[in-house]
């Protein structure tokens, strides 16, 4: 058997190199380039041949003879948030240089163990056989990069996937392999609704966009109800509505935003995304209003592990780190663009446990107070690496319905 352990620990220090390189340098959804030429410089330092789609992210090839192959991915982009000085308890041991700009969902831990894993992978060539493609992912905060990604994918005879996400509630050292969805799929609205204003006085001489939408919102509340087996799982939240200045005054436009997350695109999230539009179009009628999707995509899917890929994965961990190191954890209602991958390949998506409460690490994602602790990011790259090894050597056979909508509509789904 393979020492993935004593590999990870021989690269520990690189690892931690490179996570404080990135999270150093972060840069936001879809202007990574200098994150990109870094990577694609790593890679080639590595051995690591290399290809570069435009919009899309950076690539790494090993074609190491006759098998499988295996895609892993990470995704690079920060976020517009100031990064604080501290964490929950204690001095950070790194911080942005780039003002306003953080990595605080994590991604520079992706980033490291990604190029930590290819490079591992890369040295121990001769005790594997197969193929890996490492893909390091632009503009995933905004769903950008996967109308220019789904296309090359399936492209690339791609047998498995496998992704990660470095978690703030799952326990540094620990790993987390969900059975069925991990994350959820989901669609955000910013949305118009354009009617005619007037004097509060006459009422009557207007179309309120305002009644427009409480009578929309009233509605949507019990649509819910309706369309959403109570077995299965579906939110929906407004975060903002906007609408006139004056008390007097009935405005001639109301903007309202917000979100809908689910675990199921078939069996909630379709219909209910569907049903909303039908919804806000006949309450436009009824008050004589119109509106405007200022921004509506169609809904991302779910992050759903493949049950054979699933059990590959956790066999790797117990394998590799130990039955201890697995990790019982709910999934997670957040959303991530890997799902339309998965909906391509078999894979699997893991949670990479980064918390440490000593060391001031467990920040919730897309905060200031976000931190990792970096000794997750070990288990992490051992956990990616055993994974990709399992699945080179045991080459199971697969009955997977892939997706088949069109690549570049698929890729335009997103929050």
């Amino acid at each position: 058997m393979i020492n993935v352990k004593a590999l990870a620990d021989a690269h520990y220090d690189e690892l931690v190199k490179l996570r404080r390189y990135f999270h150093e340098h972060p840069e936001l959804s879809n202007i990574e380039d200098a994150t990109c030429d870094t990577i694609q410089k790593k890679l080639e330092e590595y051995g690591i041949r290399t290809e570069v789609v435009e919009h899309g992210g950076v690539f790494g090839f090993i074609d190491n003879g006759p098998g499988k192959t295996v895609l892993m991915r990470a995704d690079i982009d920060g976020l517009p948030i100031q990064e604080t000085e501290t964490n929950l308890n204690q001095k950070r041991v790194c911080v942005s240089k780039n003002p306003g700009v953080m990595h605080a969902c994590g991604h520079d831990g992706h980033i490291s163990m990604l190029l930590t894993e290819a490079k591992i992978l890369q040295e121990i060539k001769d005790q594997w056989s197969g193929r890996v493609i490492f893909m390091f992912e632009r503009a995933e905060e905004g769903s950008d990069a996967t109308q220019h990604l789904m296309p090359y994918l399936l492209k690339q005879n791609i047998d498995y996937c496998y992704g990660t996400h470095v978690r703030w509630d799952v326990p540094a050292g620990k790993i987390n392999v969900e059975k069925g969805a991990a994350m959820a799929g989901g669609f955000a609205f910013q949305i118009k609704i354009k009617g005619h204003g007037g004097h509060g006085s006459r009422p009557d001489l207007s179309q309120s966009p305002i009644d427009c939408f409480h009578a929309f919102y009233g509605n949507l509340q019990a649509l819910r109800m309706r369309d959403v087996n109570p077995l299965e799982c579906l939110t929906l939240s407004i975060g903002t509505v906007q609408a006139g200045s004056a008390y007097n005054v009935i405005p001639n436009e109301l903007f309202f935003g917000g979100s809908s997350r689910f675990f199921s695109y078939e069996h909630a999230g379709k219909k209910f995304y569907d049903d909303f539009l039908k919804l806000l179009k006949n309450e436009c009628d009824n008050y004589d209003c119109t509106y405007e999707l200022v921004r509506m995509k169609q809904p991302l899917l779910e992050v759903r592990n493949n049950p054979v890929c699933g059990d590959y994965a956790r066999k790797a961990v117990a394998k590799y780190l130990g039955e201890d190191a697995l990790y019982d954890v709910e999934p997670w209602m957040a959303s991530e663009t890997f799902g339309l991958t998965l909906s391509l390949f078999p894979g699997v998506f893991t949670f990479t446990g980064i918390a440490n409460k000593e060391k001031g690490c467990g920040g919730n994602h897309h905060t200031p107070q976000f931190d990792i602790d970096e000794e997750g990011l070990r288990a992490g790259v051992v956990a990616g690496v055993g994974y990709t090894l399992e699945m080179l050597a045991a080459k199971p056979e697969i009955e997977f319905k892939q997706n088949t909508e069109d690549p570049v509509q698929l890729g335009l789904r997103g929050m």
